[in-house]
């Protein structure tokens, strides 16, 4: 199928669909233009906080130092909770104990974040980063708040004077986006499609790893990567009955009996060497696709393309590579992401 085919395609399901989440639709690209605006503020913002490190005014010191965390690693910027919700904590929510001070300017987190996942992340942070959280616990309790003199509302207050619109939202959905564009833009080779899709996946996985986005290993897991492996072997037994099928043939000799007892068909040399690359090209890809179920068995790969990863970057992306957009949407992103399917191949987040 060619590009023009792939492209028309794509403006037709979003003719079908967007009628039904125009509304969604248009809340979620201004969403992303919000983040790709960010590309034009970025620079000075990081500047910017980078100065007030060292600010006399503790109230700008932990605001640029919580800045730099969401930045970052990433970090959701915390709200305050009800006294019935589990014990999760955000950048500014952050407690003396959920940071530890591990020399050689390396920050060691660990805490429970949204919906209780468990965030343990050991860093290396700038060094009047380092000195500023030092300074932020001297004195407290292990409970006690990390930024005491800061808080969400403060923080936003403060982003929004950088940037309209600017919360710390905005970076985490920027931070995805940006990483999977230059990571799709850097690495994708010229190859088939499942060496594409594995280039896509392991981009997203960066953006996973970046956003904390964990799962445990399915149940189901080892019992998969164990029928692989039975195929692969069974194929390699093939290649290897074929090669010697191949030796006899280029010898004029009729190829051996298979494992029943009966005689296989006479087949060229040509037709055999056609079959072994046949062979090898599935055992290749089987091998392939265990080794992305190992890479991905503890990440969700989800929830950064429903929340964070601008879906035109994706969709622009298949266009481009002639990657069927099936391969990387299941039918309710394509659904949800109906308004970015007629973008531009040529763009870029």
């Amino acid at each position: 199928m060619n590009r023009r085919v792939k492209e028309s395609k794509c403006t037709d399901r979003m003719g079908k669909q967007g009628s039904n989440s125009s509304l969604k639709g248009q809340s979620d690209k201004e969403k992303y233009e919000k983040a790709r605006l960010l590309k034009n503020y970025i620079h000075g913002i990081r500047a910017a906080y980078s100065k007030d490190f060292t600010s006399k005014d503790i109230t700008k010191r932990q605001i640029a130092v919580a800045t730099y965390l969401i930045d970052k690693l990433a970090l959701r910027a915390g709200n305050e909770k009800d006294d019935d919700e589990a014990d999760t904590v955000g950048c500014c929510t952050l407690k003396v104990g959920n940071v530890q001070c591990m020399g050689a300017n390396t920050l060691r987190f660990d805490f429970l974040g949204k919906d209780s996942i468990k965030y343990e992340n050991q860093v290396e942070v700038e060094a009047a980063v380092y000195k500023a959280i030092g300074q932020f616990q001297a004195g407290k309790k292990e409970d006690d708040d990390l930024f005491d003199e800061l808080d969400t509302s403060k923080l936003n207050a403060h982003l929004k004077g950088l940037m309209p619109g600017l919360t710390a939202k905005v970076f985490r959905t920027y931070n995805a986006s940006i990483t999977l564009d230059e990571m799709l833009h850097n690495d994708t080779k010229e190859g088939d499609v499942t060496h594409k899709i594995v280039t896509y996946q392991k981009a997203n996985k960066q953006v996973a790893i970046i956003c904390n986005h964990q799962r445990s290993v399915s149940k189901s897991h080892q019992a998969q990567v164990e029928r692989l492996e039975a195929k692969t072997e069974e194929l390699k037994a093939l290649v290897d009955e074929l090669q010697k099928d191949l030796d006899r043939a280029k010898k004029g000799k009729p190829p051996l009996k298979d494992s029943d007892g009966k005689r296989k068909k006479n087949l060229t040399p040509e037709m055999l060497e056609k079959k072994i690359a046949q062979t090898n090209a599935k055992i290749q890809k089987l091998e392939l696709d265990k080794d992305t179920k190992e890479q991905l068995k503890t990440v969700a790969l989800g929830t950064s393309k429903i929340n964070y990863l601008d879906p035109r970057i994706s969709v622009a992306w298949c266009k481009r590579h002639e990657v069927p957009i099936e391969k990387i949407f299941n039918k309710s992103l394509l659904a949800k992401f109906a308004w970015a399917m007629d973008v531009d191949p040529s763009f870029r987040f």
